[in-house]
């Protein structure tokens, strides 16, 4: 049977495609703007007829229905990084949280520590081989398909045919839902004085030819906007976002300095508006892998001169970076902070790692840099690894130097109000 027709005899509603989950079954669903949010809320609206499956899923920007109230008898939800729709679930017990670094994570369907029952992805139209691409989430999604015993697909006419590693061929799926609906957007966050300052001092630390990794987000998107001035810069990141179009249309963003992928931009998902969507469809440019190459340390250490931008929820007068977690409550999770950190220690031509945040939370309430992490709050980056920790208060450069070093300069950038509360406390703790 020849593709065309194969597909042809594949298409069905989202009802029929999720009577392919059995109890008990362990389904991987595809990862944030990628979620295909047809067969999502099918199989959860199945849950009378099901018992005890386990949903994988990293950040659900959807309902995540079968983690609500009253469905723990019919779905446990297995979390790769907390997110708004699915936190709840955590603290009250009715999800679990499995920590890994995003590098590592297609290990646990590749490797059979988590068996890949059935793989819920979205994809593009099939072009004219029969291949689809996962377009804005490769990540793990494509390692997780590989290995599915059945794969469930979204064939979603708005999610652009990207570039890279991204496809999956029609014969490999096993039922075929079309769709039309609009890709889930992350619109961009309005930069207030505090987040411009942070990304002034952030682009100050990068060099022309650098190869950034960068986030989503009000920082991200400073940093970015305040480099218009630097030359031959590229991406090598798990994900990026809007920010980076107009530094790439100005020229600024051009690869030509990459020691690996050369001018090309490479990353594992992006999460944006419909404009980046439209804006990376069939864009040679842009290369799209999944995450244990992309966030691979030495994979990210043969880029040239690599800097890793990442945020954080604390960071204590060691130099210890909470990201994932305050005290024990899970907020998000490790992501791929410590693969970039690592990866951009060892990279061609010596790269740096920054932490950039605000100086304070809770509309000004809290300072982010304490004299010690909360109890019980797990340790994301350890005091070992970190370069330099970023306020809108100035740089604290904290490699090379030692503890009471370490509280000075980080207490010169944090909150003024706190800045003496933070160094007695400091003083007193640790004898210094």
């Amino acid at each position: 049977m020849n593709w065309q027709d194969y597909y042809q005899s594949r298409i069905c509603t989202p009802q029929e495609a999720v009577k392919a989950i059995k109890s008990g079954d362990y389904v991987v669903v595809g990862h944030a703007c990628g979620e295909p949010r047809s067969l999502t809320k099918a199989m959860s609206e199945r849950y009378a007829e099901l018992k005890d499956v386990k949903v994988v899923h990293r950040v659900g920007m959807g309902e995540c229905l079968y983690a609500q109230p009253g469905m723990e008898e019919h779905f446990r939800h297995i979390s790769l990084f907390a997110g708004a729709n699915s936190r709840q679930a955590i603290y009250e017990g009715r999800a679990d949280y499995l920590p890994r670094f995003i590098s590592e994570i297609p290990a646990l369907f590749l490797e059979g520590h988590i068996p890949v029952d059935v793989a819920l992805v979205t994809v593009s139209p099939p072009d004219k081989n029969g291949y689809c691409s996962l377009g804005i989430s490769v990540d793990y999604t494509l390692p997780a398909a590989k290995m599915a015993r059945t794969i469930i697909a979204e064939v979603n006419t708005n999610m652009p045919r990207t570039h890279g590693d991204s496809f999956l061929s029609v014969k490999e799926i096993a039922h075929i839902v079309l769709s039309d609906e609009p890709l889930m957007e992350v619109q961009p966050v309005p930069q207030t004085e505090v987040e411009k300052q942070i990304g002034h001092y952030c682009a100050e630390l990068i060099e022309d030819g650098s190869t950034m990794q960068m986030g989503i987000g009000a920082i991200p998107d400073a940093t970015l906007a305040a480099m218009m001035h630097k030359k031959d810069l590229g991406i090598h990141t798990e994900m990026f976002s809007d920010g980076v179009i107009p530094l790439v249309e100005a020229g600024v963003i051009n690869g030509s300095k990459k020691t690996l992928h050369p001018n090309k931009i490479v990353s594992t998902f992006m999460m944006g508006t419909e404009k980046l969507y439209k804006w990376v469809d069939d864009n040679p440019v842009v290369e799209m892998h999944p995450e244990h190459y992309v966030n691979d340390p030495w994979v990210i250490a043969k880029n040239y001169k690599v800097v890793s931008i990442n945020s954080a929820l604390q960071v204590d007068v060691l130099g210890q970076v909470a990201a994932d977690a305050l005290g024990p409550k899970q907020f998000s999770g490790v992501g791929g902070q410590i693969d970039f950190i690592r990866g951009a220690k060892r990279s061609i031509g010596g790269g740096k790692s920054i932490i950039a945040i605000p100086s304070t939370a809770a509309g000004g309430k809290v300072s982010r840099i304490v004299p010690a992490l909360y109890e019980g709050t797990a340790v994301t980056t350890t005091r070992n690894e970190v370069d330099y920790v970023v306020t809108e208060y100035g740089i604290a450069k904290l490699s090379g130097k030692t503890n009471l070093e370490r509280l000075k300069a980080l207490v010169a950038i944090s909150h003024p109000d706190f800045r003496d509360e933070i160094m007695s406390k400091a003083r007193k703790l640790y004898y210094l």
